[in-house]
């Protein structure tokens, strides 16, 4: 086996980190709960946590079929909390990389979990609230603490999507009823608008748009109900122990779990999930689970930095101390303590461990970086001398930073050191030839890990000390890099650029400026006008560095830089500016990139995922493009979208992604992420998936039994901008480890997930967004758009559905809007019609995407409303009693479609109408 495939097993094993939850036997392990420094101290806080995935175990145990259960829990408490003899050490956890997050939110208390991969791919955490956690009035809304957090366990680790559908909470089946979205559709409820006076229920009126019941109308389920499924709709309701499975998922319901697992029920993701591969059901009950109360002191770091001979070529050493002085100057916090060691064969500690707290003992620690670099290379030993420098405190590494940067290959015996330290190890690879063994020990220990080139202009040493900020969870402290960019500038031309400082940012200010071999004239104008000039930065001839100190808090508004390369010659320039929080009462902006895969063979194609938010809410609207550079020095970049289209799974949720299919070789890649929010455009929203349901109230004894009110938290709440913000975040490094003379893979379009039809007056309308050539990228070939009005017959036999003339309708770039309207001749449009349609695209090669989504249209003839009153509307189910569909004198167009004209008769002349709109999503 060559090398590159016994690093893509050891990396693919490790991929995860030192938080990645475990199985062992039939119980899951090493799970991280972290309490956000923000929340109160308050011992009920653990106390009610531990009870919830006490309860939580015995319910899993149920749901599962006997399979699994929580078996160790680690519970991560602020550091701002007093010291507890229970509480022990942490080592490698960090409130980042926590399985599940306890912090107040915005806007309401609702429990939900982060999820933005593929159906079946682990959600990334799940946030739970102190209030619910402590809050009792909430039980009823949401139902037992236990039961809600298996809810969102089954988000978390299997990646399966909620049952409901509160943008579309109605629509009519393939038998002209009206269902509530819902598993299963043997739940049973009523449905209907609550009096304000009293417990009473009038009838709800249709939609004279929709057909469906007005928007005011809502589904109260009954609190007894004769079916167990399904825990991803209403987990709250005490007979509900079971997930939907193959018998009894509702396949017609416009939910998440449909859209995103092809129709598949929540049993049938879960049971295909590895889990189940090694894992028998259980002959005896489990233990109780086991918790373990942590908590983390001050923040020490250790700088382990090479200085053997190969550091001393491309200017490495130079650019090494450019961005170890911005890392001590403007990242590390104030009251961490910072050591630095450099390695050669051996390692020399150079600085012993230092308290930061004001600029003195900051310079202190840039004046003791190296200067002069030979010699071999051993990494271990570096590390040995770091770990020596990490103990000078406590005697401890135990939750101790080391930050290793290396340009060569070494001897590596330290694995099971590093595995032991309890450190955590954040490694930076400066150059093609770093050794991949430093990725490995960042991936036992729970680190970053980042490539940097040798190209100034890429500024990829900087960003990678940038981006180690505090994982504490306090956002307020931590160094915010809003720009990070280079060029290389032709003899005496301009780079010029333009920074965005909001109104969440602007103490502690700075801009960095390196050149390669002159320093050029710089001009900083600030939003009022203001000039600052080569005079007024700190000039470093040595560094190639001149750095500016913004004084107080920067003005709100549009910076801008201007660069004038005076030399004859062109030279690479480079900009950075970092700055903090303008309130430590208010979160900043930030951005969080990664890929969907730290190590891949090529087979299939990466995610780049960027996470854009101020707090817990989703910042949208927002201009994001990362760059993808590989070791040797070629980049890409990608324009992400957050449209809920192609790789995206969710509009508009702040979380902005793109296929990465351009995996032409092995070797190590750098991802980059650059945001612009402009303040006529970028706003905050609400929007939360992946979440257990707030039910307003139950039938009772035939009885409506409200809860109180949900908080609000609508769009309309967050109508202020956020104003315009620039952002730069590292996404870290990944490795493509491909089979040697394995040809470049190829790349069918993506799925389209987001067709929608309805009918209008010339036929039928539909809409998507275009796949592209390869996934979401390019112009695919062509489309197959295919209808019936069966819709078994659509999803299990697409090929077998009748075929829509989409010949003369060529497809756009992808992300662009497609409509088409026709009309169909064999199947007249008439009263009682409901027509499904699913597509399909081709490449240029040949290779067609999966199906899509099902879209529905539907035509009833509208009667009129019944009067209104205090009786309950009909009942939604099996039950016996006034039936649930809508008498088919009633016009229904699908949840996707709008209102037909009465007028509206069957034509049997096929006519085809591609209409020339395109939006970019």
């Amino acid at each position: 086996m060559d090398r590159g495939a016994v690093l893509f097993l050891l990396l693919s094993s490790l991929s995860g980190g030192a938080c990645m939850i475990e199985l062992d036997g039939n119980g899951f392990t090493n799970i991280l709960v972290a309490i956000n420094p923000a929340v109160p101290e308050n011992p009920q806080l653990i106390q009610n946590i531990k009870d919830m995935i006490n309860s939580s175990s015995a319910y899993l145990v149920t749901a599962t079929q006997k399979m699994f259960y929580f078996k160790d829990v680690k519970i991560l408490v602020p550091p701002n909390w007093a010291p507890q003899p229970s509480y022990t050490r942490g080592k490698t956890e960090s409130y980042e990389n926590a399985n599940v997050v306890i912090k107040d939110m915005s806007y309401g208390d609702d429990p939900y979990t982060l999820q933005y991969d593929e159906c079946g791919k682990p959600g990334k955490y799940i946030h739970l609230t102190p209030s619910f956690l402590l809050n009792d009035s909430l039980l009823n809304a949401y139902g037992p603490r236990g039961r809600v957090f298996v809810h969102e366990w089954a988000h978390l680790r299997w990646g399966v999507y909620d049952e409901y559908n509160e943008d579309t909470p109605f629509y009519i089946s393939s038998s002209q009823q009206v269902e509530a979205t819902r598993c299963s559709k043997d739940l049973t409820g009523s449905l209907g608008v609550p009096f304000s006076s009293d417990s009473s229920l009038q009838r709800c009126s249709k939609d004279q748009i929709t057909g469906l019941p007005s928007a005011n109308c809502q589904f109260f389920p009954d609190k007894t109900q004769k079916t167990s499924v399904s825990i991803m709709y209403l987990q709250s309701l005490p007979a509900i122990t079971e997930f939907c499975n193959d018998k009894s998922h509702n396949q017609e319901a416009p939910n998440m779990q449909n859209r995103m697992c092809n129709y598949r029920s929540v049993w049938s993701v879960i049971g295909s999930a590895p889990d189940f591969d090694r894992t028998a059901p259980m002959t005896a009950d489990p233990p109780p689970p086991q918790f373990t109360l942590l908590q983390k002191g001050r923040r020490v770091v250790c700088l382990v930095l090479d200085v053997s001979g190969s550091m001393g070529g491309y200017d490495r050493l130079t650019r090494l101390r450019q961005a170890a002085t911005l890392f001590l100057r403007e990242i590390i916090e104030d009251q961490s303590m910072v050591g630095i060691v450099t390695f050669t064969s051996s390692g020399t500690i150079v600085k012993s461990l230092t308290l930061v707290h004001d600029k003195t003992s900051r310079e202190e620690l840039v004046t003791a970086l190296p200067s002069t670099a030979g010699g071999g290379t051993d990494i271990c030993r570096g590390l040995d001398s770091g770990f020596q420098v990490l103990k000078e405190d406590d005697s401890s590494t135990f939750g101790d930073e080391i930050v290793l940067l290396s340009d060569g290959e070494s001897p590596v015996d330290c694995l099971d050191q590093v595995g032991n330290s309890g450190a955590i190890v954040h490694g930076i690879a400066l150059g093609p030839s770093a050794d991949k063994r430093v990725e490995i020990m960042v991936n036992m220990t729970g680190g970053k890990y980042i490539l940097a080139t040798d190209k100034v202009d890429s500024n990829g040493l900087v960003d990678a000390f940038a981006a180690l900020t505090t994982s504490d969870g306090n956002l307020t402290l931590q160094s915010i890099q809003l720009e990070s960019t280079g060029m290389n500038t032709d003899g005496n031309s301009f780079f010029n650029g333009t920074v965005s400082v909001d109104k969440t940012v602007g103490n502690d200010t700075s801009f960095l400026v390196i050149w390669g071999t002159s320093v050029p004239d710089i001009i900083v104008t600030s939003p009022t006008g203001f000039n600052y000039t080569n005079t007024d930065f700190s000039q470093n001839r040595d560094l190639k560095t001149a750095t500016l100190k913004i004084p107080g808090t920067a003005e709100v508004g549009d910076w801008t830089y201007r660069l004038h390369n005076t030399q004859s010659s062109r030279q690479a320039l480079a900009v950075t500016v970092t700055s903090r929080a303008a309130s430590a009462s208010v979160d900043p902006v930030t951005v969080k990139a990664h890929m969907n895969q730290e190590v891949s063979n090529g087979s299939r194609p990466m995610l780049v995922f960027a996470e854009v938010r101020q707090g817990d809410l989703p910042v949208i609207l927002a201009d994001v493009v990362a760059t993808i550079e590989s070791n040797d020095g070629p980049k890409e970049e990608l324009q992400l979208l957050d449209n809920g289209a192609g790789a995206d799974v969710f509009r508009h949720d702040g979380i902005y992604t793109k296929y990465f299919t351009n995996v032409r070789k092995s070797g190590t890649f750098n991802l980059k992420v650059r945001v612009q929010g402009r303040g006529d455009t970028a706003r905050l929203s609400v929007r939360r998936h992946g979440r257990a349901l707030y039910i307003p109230g139950y039938m009772e004894d035939g009885q409506l039994q409200l809860n109180p009110q949900k908080p609000p938290g609508s769009e309309e709440d967050l109508q202020a901008r956020v104003g315009s913000f620039s952002r730069t975040a590292s996404g870290g490094a990944f490795t493509v480890a491909m089979d040697p003379g394995a040809p470049p893979p190829r790349f069918p379009p993506c799925t389209i997930t987001d067709l929608s039809a309805r009918i209008e007056a010339q036929g039928v309308l539909l809409t998507w967004t275009a796949p592209g050539e390869d996934y979401d990228q390019g112009t695919a070939k062509s489309y197959e758009i295919r209808m019936s009005p069966d819709f078994e017959l659509l999803r299990k036999n697409f090929s077998d559905a009748q075929l829509v003339n989409v010949s003369l309708s060529l497809p756009k770039e992808a992300g662009s809007m497609e409509e088409y309207s026709f009309s169909p001749e064999s199947i007249p449009l008439q009263n009682g019609t409901i027509l499904y349609f699913a597509a399909r695209s081709e490449d240029h090669e040949n290779l067609t995407s999966e199906v899509s989504n099902i879209a529905q249209a539907a035509l009833i003839v509208p009667g009129p409303d019944p009067p209104t009153g205090p009786e309950p509307g009909p009942p939604t189910g099996p039950e016996p009693g006034p039936p649930s569909s809508v008498n088919i004198t009633v016009l229904v167009l699908s949840v996707t479609g709008v209102v037909a004209a009465a007028c509206i008769v069957a034509t049997t002349v096929m006519c085809v109408k591609k209409r020339k709109r395109t939006t970019s999503a």
